[in-house]
């Protein structure tokens, strides 16, 4: 038996490797696993080449649980190690200057092994003694090497007939959840689904005589061959839709994927998906898997690939990512950067290709495919310059159209009178049908932008397009939404104006919120009156467009919540142009003449005096004005507020008694989806007596 100390400058190489690499200790099967597989491939090698002219056998990785002893073993019947080759790889770790390696990687755990050949000490996280026991494919004896987790090892001949290596790990008192079958066999599965050597872990089990039994037969772990390592010429469009069912069993059927494949100048391949995604889209990420020679790395692919396509499924395989590497590493690799930006290319080629060939089958797909391009376009600055080119409007009645396309078709019935190009958009066909009808009624298109992320997308749309702006349809009536030259109507005079305002706004909801409840004080109402023409409705509601943009955008970025607190802005615009609200009108001054005659008398002597003083005070300096003076005019103010409260208190109580007034409030207000509970029951009522 020989005995020595491993090569490092150190003693404190394992309580690192404990303490550094504890909150990843389920990487150990992976390491140990790999190396087998590496044995084994380079057996298959040196057969190819004649150098090994044994007979191979079955060559496979085997993995066992002992839990009464305690130990967990790989096995492989690879190349196997000579005494003097455990010496070289084992005993010499492959670094010098330990302590400045201890101080520069003590809080990146990935980085130890990764960048420092250490991968088999890795066992040494979950066990308190590792055993190698190997025989070498060469005429060598048979050797075991032990080591208890200090720099000393033993290593003496032992009795092994067969050619290969065997890892026993006796695993530590505080690691033994690593000593269930059930625990190893998913880590397995996790890590080394797509090796090139069968794994085997136990054998499989048959149901039989009401119990689980096992059979003769090995449990084989890695059971499905990496697609993304054959040729695309070679696959079938049911291949790609029968790997992705395998990789995602509860997923809807991919959209379409691409095959990435490119040997310079970086080695990579892959096959991404576009999913079809409903709703949340952080429960969507984390849904590529990372490969390192078919050995998996992570699914967090933030810094690989470019986040917008981070929403897409699939797998990713390339040597010239380290399997250990740090989340900083990713971000600054030369080769990782150069990754990103092929991936980013290969998709939006692949999008344009399906547009420019199969326009009509890009379109269908459209609904489904715009997030990722939506996405992009926000988050990558160079990404957009690439979409735009595929990327597609769709309008409410079904059509597509790209930007090019859009424009053209809008240019000459949507461009206002200051030369600005207004893009009207909906968001709910159903709920704003009215107004998207009055706008076709003008020769407009309108829009259909119903996506997630469509309330970004309109600002980020409106500071890359030239004068252009996109304002909802139902943000305005219908000759403000695109102010064109003036309209010539009648107007009301300004007096019989705010009378008609007072009397709807009194009775317009004094608290009510978004979804119909009262007493949630979430929605605001201002109403004017206005001639709209004698075919518009007789009562409009309208959003502001930058109000309720910025309520969407609050819902979106954290940093704008206040916003979302801010009460939901609505206009009623009454139409005088309409018959039902001129009937409003002069039953109103019919029923409230004798009360208000003489408040608008004292009114009008009021207000005419209020502009004698101060027509008096403007002629003088600040100082000159007498404190008598300051007093008439402000008394002369409270006057006439009292006044006007007197006004409105005879128009309001007419108002109140004016079924007429409540029914043309409520069809508003159940236009836009406001109208709920005990008031939609008396709207309801009310009907009903109105038509007897």
């Amino acid at each position: 038996m020989k005995q020595g100390n491993i090569g490092v400058t150190t003693e404190n190489i394992f309580p690192v490797i404990k303490k550094f690499l504890y909150s990843d200790h389920e990487i150990f099967i992976r390491e140990i696993v790999s190396n087998a597989i590496d044995a084994t491939q380079k057996l298959k090698t040196l057969a190819g080449k004649g150098d090994f002219k044994g007979e191979m056998g079955d060559l496979k990785v085997r993995i066992s649980v002992d839990k009464d002893a305690k130990t967990i073993t790989v096995s492989d019947n690879g190349i196997g190690m000579t005494a003097d080759e455990i010496e070289k790889y084992i005993n010499q770790i492959a670094f010098s200057g330990a302590n400045d390696f201890l101080d520069k990687y003590k809080d990146d755990a990935n980085a130890i092994i990764g960048h420092f050949g250490l991968g088999f000490y890795s066992s040494f996280m979950v066990s308190k003694q590792v055993d190698i026991i190997t025989k070498s494919y060469q005429d060598a004896p048979a050797v075991k090497w032990s080591c208890d987790g200090s720099p000393s090892y033993t290593i003496e001949e032992v009795d092994k007939t067969e050619r290969g290596t065997d890892i026993v790990m006796h695993i530590d008192d505080d690691c033994q959840e690593f000593l269930e079958k059930d625990k190893i066999e998913s880590l397995l599965r996790k890590y080394c689904h797509f090796l090139p050597i069968p794994i085997a872990f136990g054998k499989k089990t048959e149901w039989k005589d009401g119990k689980q039994v096992e059979t003769d037969e090995d449990n084989i772990i890695n059971s499905v061959e990496p697609l993304w390592s054959k040729k695309p010429a070679d696959l079938k469009d049911e291949d790609y839709k029968e790997f992705y069912r395998h990789l995602f069993p509860m997923a809807d059927e991919p959209l379409f994927w691409i095959h990435l494949n490119v040997d310079y100048p970086f080695n990579l391949t892959g096959i991404l998906y576009f999913p079809k995604i409903k709703n949340n889209l952080d429960i969507q990420r984390n849904k590529i898997q990372l490969y390192c020679n078919q050995v998996f790395v992570t699914d967090a692919v933030e810094g690989i690939v470019p986040e917008f396509l981070t929403l897409l499924h699939g797998v990713i395989d390339s040597p010239d990512i380290p399997l250990n590497v740090s989340r900083s590493y990713l971000q600054s690799d030369a080769n990782v950067k150069k990754i990103s930006s092929y991936i980013t290319k290969k998709v939006s080629d692949r999008l344009a290709g399906i547009f420019k060939n199969e326009r009509e089958e890009f379109e269908k797909k459209w609904d489904d495919i715009k997030i990722f391009i939506h996405y992009g376009m926000l988050s990558e600055e160079d990404y957009y310059d690439k979409a735009k080119a595929y990327f597609l409007f769709k309008d409410t009645g079904g059509k597509y159209y790209t930007l090019d396309e859009y424009n053209a078709l809008i240019k000459d019935q949507q461009t206002n009178k200051d030369g600005q190009l207004v893009y009207l958009y909906a968001n709910d066909p159903d709920a704003q049908y009215t107004y998207i009808d009055a706008a076709k009624q003008k020769g407009y298109n309108v829009l259909l932008m119903d996506g997630q992320l469509d309330a970004p997308l309109v600002g980020m749309l409106e500071r890359k397009l030239e004068k252009s702006s996109f304002t909802r349809v139902d943000a305005d009536v219908i000759d403000r939404l695109i102010q064109k030259e003036e309209t010539k109507r009648e107007k009301l005079d300004a007096e019989r104006s705010d009378k008609l305002a007072i009397v709807f706004r009194s009775q317009t909801p004094k608290s009510l919120s978004s979804s119909g409840e009262t007493g949630k004080g979430a929605v605001d109402f201002n109403v004017e009156a206005q001639a709209l023409g004698e075919d518009q409705l007789p009562v409009m509601m309208t959003q502001s467009e930058y109000m309720r943009r910025m309520k969407d955008m609050a819902r979106l970025q954290p940093g704008m919540a206040f916003y979302g607190e801010m009460p939901d802005m609505y206009n009623i615009v009454l139409n005088t142009d309409s018959p039902l609200i001129r009937q409003v009108l002069e039953d109103c001054e019919q029923n409230t003449a004798e009360a208000l005659k003489p408040i608008e008398a004292e009114l009008r002597g009021l207000n005419a005096r209020q502009a004698v003083l101060r027509q008096e005070q403007d002629k003088k300096k600040p100082e000159e004005i007498t404190q008598e003076e300051k007093d008439d005019l402000k008394k002369c103010g409270e006057d006439i507020r009292a006044e006007q409260q007197k006004r409105d208190d005879v128009l309001k109580t007419y108002a109140k008694g004016n079924d007429r007034v409540h029914q043309l409030i409520d069809l508003a207000l159940l236009q836009n989806g406001l109208l709920k509970g005990e008031a939609l029951t008396r709207f309801v009522k009310r009907s009903v007596e109105l038509i007897k």
